[in-house]
């Protein structure tokens, strides 16, 4: 085993050749409604916000709440589905990989990062926060004067 001087330090050599694991699962609600969009080769491409929680008690038993907010981006049959059947406040399991978006900034001139998440698959959780009422269905209307022949 060959080791390896990095800032004073002696680190093994084969860490380095570990293969690495970007995987994320996210519940969470989305934060805004999700806007679809098309690559110039056709291909759908949607972009939503997460919102995801974490509570917890603090020693003195007060309850306490956290929110993080990931921007998600999904592409393929994944982004016309989200798009079609969600909205702001639907809940949703997203699994994806973590992606870093760099950039410099038109004003400053500094350079910028944000972390994101690419979604490769998203499950509807059903319900939501402002979840409507659902329509009312063919058989639980009035029958009509009229016979149907």
């Amino acid at each position: 085993m060959r080791r390896v001087h990095v800032r004073k330090r002696y680190v093994r050599q084969d860490i380095f050749n570990m293969p690495s694991y970007n995987k994320v699962i996210l519940i969470g609600h989305l934060s805004r409604d999700p806007e679809l969009k098309y690559s110039a080769a056709g291909k759908p491409i949607c972009k939503f916000g997460l919102a995801v929680n974490h509570t917890w008690k603090t020693e003195s038993g007060e309850k306490k709440e956290d929110v993080t907010f990931v921007d998600i981006d999904c592409f393929g049959r994944t982004a016309e589905n989200v798009s079609k059947y969600m909205k702001k406040g639907s809940a949703l399991l997203v699994e994806g990989r973590l992606k870093l978006d760099q950039w410099d900034d038109k004003q400053s001139g500094q350079k910028r990062s944000k972390l994101g998440v690419v979604a490769e698959s998203c499950q509807f959780m059903g319900g939501s926060k402002s979840a409507p009422s659902a329509p009312a269905s063919p058989a639980s209307e009035a029958p009509s004067e009229d016979p149907p022949f």
